[in-house]
């Protein structure tokens, strides 16, 4: 990579401010810090860009797969560590259609699969991709179903076969989703290449030494075939581990282009296949290739990706303001909590679990939970009342009270003075909302 002194020699020098920072040697050290791209600049030469492009792009080359509003990106990562940054593509999960099932047995499949789905915390979590296997090694068969389930969902595919001519008759059937070719090897890797560069379709690499498997990505860059993935062939946790690590420490800190590609990890005939697949979220894996996946499964493996996934300098926050809970009128009771995400759905669980209408303020203290906010002078009396006047509670509560956290209990008496409404101390913990709730 080069130092920004040397990037700023390829600047246009005019300081217009227009990449977003104040001078044009402000912007080369962003460059050379990997913080921004080359084409937040819009001066920039031809000259420039030949000679700074390639080596100022991310360190893992980003590659899509499918198309639409499911279509997936990996890589463009730049940290190794999660606190020191955030991870920004999160790891995709897909699971395994034969091409040996009927059509009633795929649609049946496709249904149970479309179902692994579920909300935390206001986000959506749910299975990412589609990989169909040419388990009948017949090239007809193959190209039909995938041709057949292309046309049941909107799933990003991953088409798995070594036959060469099996993977063109699919891929370019299929090539208008942009599939993900799997996989490449050092037997066939010639006539993948090629079916890779006719369809335009990204290319898996297999081979279990890094060293051949770098070879491979050169061949196939030098090829035209650029949007490629890696699968180390990796058949225990340790391994998945170890050469995971290696990779993308090879590829963020020594910038090695060789290496710098998303990985794929296949557990379908592993020993642990769930344990293999959270390793592989842990540890920089980029999909994770899985025979089947229950709902029991699913669930912790999404919540797993969606904790390491999320920055950890920013809480997860929901928008402030109030919410109606079991249609709540006029002189219904009004709770209020802060505006972190967990804290607020917990709340709202437990108000729900009720059954009784009621109003939940959500007070902005930036997205931290009760005690840190209070802790922090981020949720105080007169911050709560005035988030208190801003909703007009007294004409939403009528003669109701105002239920505050237990834990608050220490600002009751000012909070009831701020607002000119009568101030019930409720539970410390939100599982005792229904009853404080029934016993108004």
């Amino acid at each position: 990579m080069p130092t920004a002194i040397e990037i700023f020699k390829f600047l246009p020098k005019s300081n217009c401010g227009k990449c977003g920072f104040p001078t044009c040697l402000a912007f080369a050290m962003q460059l050379a810090n990997q913080k921004v791209k080359l084409s937040a600049c819009p001066f920039v030469s031809d000259e420039a860009k030949s000679a700074l492009e390639s080596s100022s792009a991310p360190p893992i080359r980003l590659v899509s797969v499918g198309t639409g509003d499911k279509k997936i990106e990996l890589g463009e990562e730049t940290e190794l560590y999660r606190h020191e940054k955030k991870f920004f593509h999160p790891t995709c999960y897909a699971v395994t259609i034969q091409d040996t099932l009927s059509e009633a047995e795929i649609d049946s499949r496709l249904n149970d699969l479309s179902k692994l789905e579920f909300e935390r915390v206001g986000q959506i979590l749910r299975l990412d991709m589609i990989a169909v296997e040419n388990k009948s090694e017949n090239s007809e068969t193959f190209s039909s179903v995938c041709s057949y389930i292309a046309s049941k969902t909107d799933f990003p595919l991953i088409l798995i076969s070594s036959d060469d001519q099996s993977m063109k008759a699919a891929a370019s059937a299929v090539s208008s989703k942009k599939p993900l070719l799997y996989a490449a090897d050092k037997n066939n890797i010639d006539s993948m290449i090629n079916v890779a560069k006719e369809t335009k379709c990204p290319l898996v690499l297999k081979e279990s030494d890094l060293s051949e498997l770098a070879s491979m990505a050169e061949k196939a860059k030098s090829a035209g075939v650029e949007d490629l993935m890696l699968d180390m062939e990796t058949s225990s946790l340790q391994q998945v581990v170890e050469k995971n690590t290696i990779v993308r420490k090879n590829a963020v800190k020594k910038t090695f282009r060789g290496l710098g590609y998303p990985i794929v990890t296949d557990a379908r005939s592993v020993k642990n296949p769930i344990q293999t697949a959270m390793v592989s979220t842990m540890k920089y894996g980029g999909i994770v290739l899985l025979e089947n996946l229950k709902p029991s499964q699913a669930l912790p493996l999404f919540v797993l990706r969606q904790n390491i996934f999320t920055d950890p300098q920013v809480p997860i926050q929901v928008k402030a303001g109030i919410y109606p809970v079991n249609n709540p009128a006029e002189g219904s009771p009004l709770l209020f909590t802060t505006n972190f995400s967990l804290t607020y759905f917990t709340v709202l669980g437990d108000i729900e679990k009720s059954k009784i209408p009621a109003w939940l303020l959500v007070v902005d203290t930036e997205g931290l939970s009760v005690m840190t906010a209070f802790s922090a002078g981020k949720l105080t009396p007169e911050k709560v009342a005035k988030s208190l006047e801003d909703v007009d509670a007294k004409t939403k509560c009528g003669g109701s009270p105002v239920i505050m956290p237990g834990m608050l209990s220490r600002m009751s008496g000012k909070l009831q003075e701020l607002s000119g409404m009568k101030v019930v101390v409720g539970p410390r913990e939100s599982s005792g909302i229904p009853k404080i709730l029934k016993n108004l």
